[in-house]
This record gives C-alpha cells, sequence and structure tokens, in this order.
C-alpha cells in the first residue's frame, strides 16, 4: 500500500510522464513522418520504454530492499564495465557525436545512465558504516570511484551527465558531514578540471560563447538556443494550443529530446509551464520529505542522492531551454524522449518507493 507522501511521488511521477507522451507525439510527428514516414514513431517507442518502467518499479516494489546494501559493489562493478565497454568501437554506437550508447535495434541504452544508480546506492553504503566523515581521508574512496566514472563519461563524451553524477555525489558527501573546507578544495579542483576539458576540447568552448552571444552565430552554435527562444516567448500566458508549435516545423532540432520544454512553453504558455514545474516541485518535495523521515542511514542517502539526481538533471535542462547555461545535452526527467533517461529516472523512483515500505 502506498501512504500519502508515496502515493503523491508515483502520482505526480505518472502526470509527468503522461505529460512527456503526450508532447513528444506533439513535438516529433512532423519530423518522425519525414524521416520514418511515420508521425508515431518516437511515442511509440517511449511507450513501450514507460511500461517497461512500471513493470520494473512493481518487480522493485516486490523485492527485498536489502539486497540494495548487500549488492551495491557488485551494481557498482557492473557499471564500471559498461562504461569501459561501450567505449569499444564494435560494441559501443556512436549517436550525435559521443559514444555513449549500446545500440539494440532502433533502441539504444546508455551505461552512463546505470552509473548514477550504481554510485549513489555504493556511496550511501559507504557513508553510513562511517563513524565520523568529516575527515577528508576517510571519504577518498568514493572521491577515487567518482573521479573514474567521471572520466570514463567524459571520454564518450557526456558532460551533462558527469556533471549530474559528481554534484550529486558531492551533495551527499555534504550532508553526510564532511568538512565544508573540504569543499572549498574540491571546488577549486572541479574549476580546474572545467578549463582543462574546455581547453582539450574546443567546440565546448564554441557553446559557452553561443551562450553568452548566440546571435554572433545563428546559423551555427547558436542556432539551438536562438530557435528555443523563438518558441518560448510568443508562447505568452496559455500558448498557440496543442500541436499548434511553429518552431517544430524544422526550426528546432530535435525537439522531442532536450529542448521538448521550449514546445511545451509555445503551445501552452506560461500556464503550461507552470504546471511542469509544479508537477516537478511536488515530486522533489515528496522525496526529501521521505528521506527525513528515514532512521536508516543507508535508506536516507540513497533516497537523497537519488532525488539530488533528478533535481540537478531537471534544472539543468530548463536552464539550458531558457539560455541561463550553455547547451549540455541533458534531457528532461520523465517528459523528453530518451528511453535510457526515462527507465532510470523511473528506477529511482522504485528503489525510492521500496526503500520507504516500513517507513514514510
Amino acid at each position: 500500500m502506498l501512504n500519502n507522501k508515496r502515493l503523491m511521488l508515483f502520482l505526480s511521477m505518472t502526470c509527468l510522464i503522461f505529460i512527456g507522451l503526450v508532447m513528444i507525439y506533439s513535438s516529433s510527428y512532423i519530423w518522425a513522418e519525414y524521416k520514418f514516414d511515420n508521425g508515431l514513431k518516437y511515442v511509440i517507442q517511449q511507450s513501450i520504454f514507460a511500461i517497461f518502467g512500471y513493470f520494473l518499479i512493481y518487480i522493485i516494489l516486490k523485492i527485498d530492499s536489502n539486497i540494495f546494501y548487500n549488492k551495491a559493489k557488485v551494481f557498482l562493478i557492473i557499471s564500471f564495465i559498461l562504461l569501459i565497454l561501450v567505449l569499444i568501437p564494435g560494441i559501443g554506437v556512436v549517436r550525435n557525436g559521443s559514444r555513449s550508447w549500446f545500440g539494440i535495434g532502433s533502441f539504444g541504452i546508455q551505461p552512463s545512465e546505470a552509473m548514477k544508480l550504481a554510485i549513489i546506492i555504493f556511496s550511501a553504503k559507504y557513508l553510513s558504516k562511517l563513524k565520523k566523515t568529516e575527515k577528508i581521508k576517510s571519504v577518498i574512496p568514493i572521491i577515487i570511484l567518482l573521479g573514474l566514472s567521471f572520466l570514463l563519461i567524459m571520454l564518450q563524451p557526456d558532460f551533462g551527465t558527469g556533471f549530474i553524477l559528481v554534484m550529486s555525489v558531492v551533495l551527499l558527501l555534504f550532508i553526510s558531514g564532511v568538512d565544508m573546507k573540504y569543499f572549498y578544495i574540491l571546488g577549486i579542483i572541479g574549476i580546474v578540471g572545467a578549463v582543462i576539458l574546455i581547453l582539450i576540447a574546443p567546440y565546448r568552448l564554441d557553446r559557452i560563447t553561443s551562450f553568452i552571444n548566440p546571435w554572433e552565430d545563428p546559423l551555427g552554435t547558436g542556432f539551438q538556443i536562438i530557435q528555443s527562444l523563438y518558441a518560448i516567448g510568443p508562447g505568452g500566458i496559455f500558448g498557440f494550443g496543442f500541436l499548434n508549435s511553429r518552431q517544430k516545423h524544422f526550426y528546432l532540432p530535435e525537439p522531442q529530446t532536450d529542448f521538448i520544454f521550449s514546445i511545451i512553453c509555445e503551445e501552452f504558455g506560461v500556464f503550461g509551464a507552470l504546471v511542469v514545474i509544479s508537477l516537478f516541485v511536488i515530486l522533489i518535495a515528496m522525496i526529501i520529505k521521505l528521506a527525513l523521515a528515514q532512521d536508516d542511514l543507508f535508506k536516507k542517502y540513497v533516497i537523497f542522492g537519488l532525488g539530488f539526481q533528478i533535481i540537478f538533471q531537471t534544472l539543468l535542462n530548463l536552464s539550458v531551454v531558457v539560455g541561463l547555461i550553455p547547451v549540455t545535452g541533458v534531457t528532461l526527467p520523465f517528459i523528453s524522449y530518451g528511453g535510457s533517461s526515462l527507465l532510470v529516472t523511473m528506477t529511482s523512483i522504485g528503489i525510492i518507493l521500496n526503500l520507504t515500505k516500513n517507513k514514510a
């Protein structure tokens, strides 16, 4: 049985998934009809992943919650193996310039998404066993594992996923009681690392310059963000109405993925944007309340860590869409087209519901 907080969490997730399916159809049917001669292609594929996601949640709710604690190391090792395998030509598939996928027909699975779950579960177990976590040496193993996973993800490359993974673990270290002065050191290391990443990959510098002034190269690096703003701006209070977006007519590239929120704003205006944001606020509030209600440190840390990932991914996507930060290639949880992202976020909710069965 689901109590009030767990029920609200499940219902808010379901509402977001439903909105996502509706908007994936609206934003993609023109492109899908042109490219595949099937306007329903993207929404059908996402629906299959959604159905499988609900099945996964059902299975997760049936298993013993102790399996996450007992098998944390196994989950982590498997995720590392998958991250290595995907980098091997012939095994990993290149899509949109990144070797981040295992291709299965027209479907694709990203192992970096599995790592997001595995490293949170392992870090939660490690931190829950420590007597004192205020000394940085006590969490060095986590920092090393975090650095290795980030490096493997950046070799694909996939900066957005790597950033979400790092920030969620760092925030988990913070709430576990690690002294604040060590975060200044980590911050300096992060800044230096970011500068190095920009210098070794000029396209990242192009993204930053296009973010600062997208109109400097309106048909190149600034094209996506300009078209996104053209979608959001005219939407007004209530938008142009369902299916009436103009930017999805081959202006905004792949609108069903990273920039689906732009189409929501264009078709449903400020009202539609507020509905989506409100559902995310409810979902995140329920996760935080469920985490705070736990006495078991492992469960508390896992729930917080998975919640942090959803928060960071949502904020990153929305910030990109409205032009606050450079393009990162991060999807909007539960809503954007992308089977791996949907399965992992639904699995996260399933794990949270499992861990809070006895106390919420």
